[in-house]
């Protein structure tokens, strides 16, 4: 193994990292206690079948309500494929504060396959989110063979937005000092 292994391995995972776009973000930060929903729509295209899909889901995020052994380390289901490694993932996870102790699901229906463009999806997509006053749900994109990871990326923008935050609440509530 050389020096440069790792090095490759980052420029892969920054590379996927850059190719997912957050379209409509929200806002909404994480409950410190108890679980929070962060529904999404996701837009994905294939090269390969020059399709582009749309996907609605959400991700709950649990924090641990006893912190032991077990729950130290992040847990996270339904994101990757099980051929895919993520471990590089569950390292860079387990090294922060902010997601030591959380559990992340991603739940998610079947592609709807659009004729429109991901530029096109999306402008609909934030229509329809507008008629319909909806602030809490996101709107992402990527490429299909990205799309847990896209979710991934926006679950974890969420964690680290919301951080400051669930800090600050603890503090006030006794529980850091």
């Amino acid at each position: 193994m050389s020096i440069f292994d790792n090095f490759e391995q980052f420029q892969q995972f920054r590379a996927a990292w850059t190719s997912i776009r957050i379209e409509r973000s929200v806002e909404m930060g994480l409950f410190t206690f108890g679980d929070t929903d962060l529904p999404y729509y996701l837009v994905t295209s294939s090269a390969k079948s020059q399709t582009v899909g749309i996907r609605r889901g959400s991700v709950t995020i649990s924090r641990a309500r006893i912190i032991t052994p077990d729950s130290l380390h992040p847990e996270i289901r339904n994101f990757f494929e099980e051929h895919e490694d993520i471990g590089y993932i569950e390292k860079l996870l387990t090294r922060s504060a902010a997601f030591s102790n959380l559990r992340l699901v991603n739940d998610s229906g079947p592609d709807r396959i659009v004729t429109d463009t991901v530029e096109e999806a999306v402008e609909k997509l934030n229509r329809q989110l507008d008629d319909e006053e909806e602030d809490r749900v996101a709107i992402l994109s990527s490429p299909s063979e990205l799309s847990g990871f896209a979710v991934f990326r926006y679950a974890t923008e969420r964690v680290l937005a919301s951080a400051p935050g669930n800090i600050q609440e603890l503090k006030e509530r006794g529980f850091l000092s």
